[in-house]
């Protein structure tokens, strides 16, 4: 029991350090592939209703706006990564 909480704590502790300005995980990416998981999830309920005889009512803004936030993050990831100085 105690193991357990000592790895429950250990990764509570672990999620805290996503908020640090020196960490090993890219924001950039995990926000834009978020976006593009729910993206991804209204095209999966988009067919299924489809198939199903139902239309699924989406507003277009609130899809483009999942769209543009997923450009927008992987976009802005790559451009960092293209134009980032080498340090030594």
């Amino acid at each position: 029991m105690n193991k357990l909480l000592l790895y429950i704590k250990n990764k509570i502790m672990a999620f805290g350090d996503i908020f640090k300005d020196d960490n090993a995980i890219n924001e950039k990416s995990v926000v834009g592939f978020a976006s593009f998981a729910v993206m991804t999830l209204f095209a999966v309920a988009d067919i299924v209703t489809g198939w199903l005889g139902k239309p699924l009512h989406v507003n277009e803004f609130i899809y483009n706006s999942f769209l543009w936030i997923t450009l927008g993050s992987f976009g802005i990831d790559g451009v960092t990564k293209m134009f980032k100085r080498k340090e030594d």
